[in-house]
């Protein structure tokens, strides 16, 4: 089960060291929307990733690729390939931040991601200052809405987001 909260990111007041944090590079693409069934290359490894339906909560299965399978099932996916550095910066409270810093199509959107243990430190979590609005119940920051969207849409999301 994956426990997660989401935010949009104040471009201006986020850490102007987070580039020196751990990052991957990732690059995925949606078979699938609904449940979703999304491939994802992270750096050299290679994952198919089963989500279930939800927001804050939702069942994650992952399973391991080949590269030759990731490449294979590439053809076969709908909508952008989704681009983006994830930084890994570490809060006090044993949390730690994903930073995704978007690419490509998706170019100017950045959004922090917290994994919990559990719902109730999830409830609990206070965001650091740096986070604008929570889009966590806003099924338009899902990767996978992310990547159905016509480049007009992006455009308008992008423009919104951004002013």
């Amino acid at each position: 089960m994956e426990i997660e909260r989401k935010f949009l990111v104040n471009r201006k007041m986020m850490p102007k060291n987070y580039t020196e944090h751990p990052s991957s590079e990732l690059e995925q693409a949606y078979i699938i929307t609904a449940p979703v069934l999304r491939i994802r290359k992270k750096d050299d490894v290679y994952i198919l990733t089963y989500k279930g339906p939800g927001f804050m909560t939702r069942q994650e299965e992952e399973f391991p690729l080949t590269k030759e399978a990731y490449e294979k099932l590439l053809t076969k996916t709908e909508g952008i390939i989704i681009s983006k550095t994830r930084y890994k910066i570490p809060e006090d409270n044993n949390l730690t931040i994903e930073l995704d810093v978007f690419h490509k199509d998706l170019e100017g959107l950045i959004l922090a991601e917290v994994e919990f243990p559990n719902i109730e430190m999830a409830n609990n979590y206070n965001p650091p200052f740096w986070f604008e609005r929570e889009v966590t119940n806003e099924g338009t920051f899902h990767n996978s809405s992310l990547s159905s969207m016509t480049k007009e849409q992006i455009n308008e999301l992008l423009e919104a987001v951004l002013s």
